[in-house]
């Protein structure tokens, strides 16, 4: 594909997304695609929320239709809510290989008669790191190299399609959902940022929640600024919606008083005295504890304010351990506490790990938190967070009784550096494939 050619079909998606309803965007983009590269069939596969499938959207397609297409190999589970059909993936084999390595996989379609029906082609649909999903593309022949990167481009185009259109539809939203949400979790989930992975040149962070049974108050935030990443960990007391309102406020406390440009301390104590304010009202206890922070991106200088939290994780030159913090009271107990800032000069190659202390809880003591810091210190810290949690819920026999969150903070000290990304991802950060024993290698 010559680059005028190339041009035009970029051109052609970008107009195709913004011509289409919110709702038709991605099938307007992977239609384009498809005819651009006769391909027999263009899908969407998007990352479900609960990190173990894929879900492949489109409207009113049958299971054979998907076989026709040659796309047989990726068989799920199939849900059909008022025409729109929902497929959910297990992210095993090349879909979990296409997602860890970032790179685009091309494997032969499902045997039909004895014959090959043609190519599959997955590529990573990636922003900054954030890996939304992957686009799956069924062709009669292999592409070349040419044809994959053309792929891969328009994956990446993908991402922004999906960011921009999800503002105006619950489409993405419920497709992503595999159960039915709780109020307290449909309150949590809105206060966390909108994508839980971000690669800059200095840093790349990736944040991981498991709900409890009972939504436990777990939030995460982050905000990158010019020379400044914001971060913060809070666990409010209780469960449902008594601990989502108390966790609702504290995020809303946190967020408003940085967007007003106040200092570590000013952020920490704003969220103190409004959830002291609401104890003392009488409505109900309103604490929570948190982990604030601040890393200055030109020095590599990291500020935190540990209000009642349990400690962050260091992983440095081989091996982790705890960092050696004091903590101050949690949020809302005394009226005149006051939070004190420590400071911890990151080096490259650093991982810095923060937890809630539902990764501590009594079922997981068996778990050597800074054993399993260190063995997943190849993977990427969006798969580190969410191994990491996984390995609770194994402990626990898949049913939490806190929230158990990760947030995983990789530093390299590049600030003001170009970033090495293709297609929306560093690859050279991403986690390497796994043999089938599931080691990295």
């Amino acid at each position: 594909m010559d680059s005028r050619t190339s041009d035009e079909l970029l051109g052609g998606v970008l107009d195709a997304a913004e011509n289409a309803s919110p709702l038709q965007a991605v099938e307007a983009v992977t239609a384009t695609l498809a005819h651009s590269l006769q391909a027999s069939a263009s899908f969407f596969l998007i990352a479900d929320l609960a990190g173990g499938a894929l879900v492949r959207m489109s409207h009113g397609s049958s299971d054979e239709a998907l076989a026709r297409h040659g796309l047989g190999g990726l068989e799920g589970t199939t849900r059909t809510q008022d025409g729109e059909q929902s497929v959910s993936v297990p992210i095993t084999g090349q879909v979990e290989t296409a997602m860890r390595t970032q790179r685009v996989q091309v494997l032969p379609a499902a045997m039909v008669d004895g014959e090959s029906r043609g190519w599959i082609v997955l590529a990573p649909v990636t922003e900054r790191g954030e890996a939304l999903g992957l686009l799956q593309v069924a062709l009669p022949e292999a592409p070349d190299a040419k044809g994959v990167a053309e792929i891969a481009r328009v994956a990446h185009l993908l991402a922004f399609v999906v960011i921009a259109n999800r503002r105006h539809t619950d489409l993405f939203e419920r497709a992503e959902r595999s159960s039915l949400f709780s109020l307290p979790a449909e309150i949590q989930r809105r206060l966390l940022p909108p994508a839980f992975t971000c690669e800059a040149a200095p840093f790349t962070l990736a944040a991981w929640l498991e709900p409890a049974a009972s939504v436990g108050g777990d939030t995460f935030d982050y905000c990158l600024g010019r020379d400044t990443l914001h971060l913060s960990l809070t666990d409010a007391v209780g469960h449902g919606v008594s601990s989502a309102l108390t966790a609702t406020l504290c995020v809303g406390s946190l967020r408003n008083t940085r967007r007003m440009g106040g200092s570590l301390e000013d952020q920490a104590s704003d969220a103190h005295f409004i959830l002291f304010q609401q104890t003392a009202s009488g409505a109900s206890d309103h604490f929570a504890t948190g982990l604030v922070g601040r890393v200055d991106l030109t020095t590599g200088m990291l500020s935190l304010v540990n209000a009642g939290h349990v400690a962050p994780y260091l992983s440095r030159d081989g091996s982790a351990s705890e960092v050696s913090l004091t903590p101050d009271l949690p949020f809302g107990m005394f009226l005149e506490t006051q939070y004190r800032r420590i400071e911890l000069a990151l080096r490259p190659g650093d991982r810095l790990v923060l937890v809630t202390d539902g990764m501590l809880e009594r079922n997981a003591a068996s778990l050597d938190l800074c054993e399993e810091i260190t063995r997943t210190r190849s993977l990427h810290p969006r798969e580190a967070s969410r191994r990491l949690t996984a390995m609770v819920l194994e402990r626990c026999d898949q049913v939490l009784a806190d929230d158990a969150t990760v947030m995983v903070l990789d530093w390299y000290g590049e600030h003001g550096q170009a970033r090495r990304t293709s297609a929306g991802a560093e690859q050279w950060r991403a986690s390497a494939d796994r043999d089938r024993s599931g080691t990295p290698h």
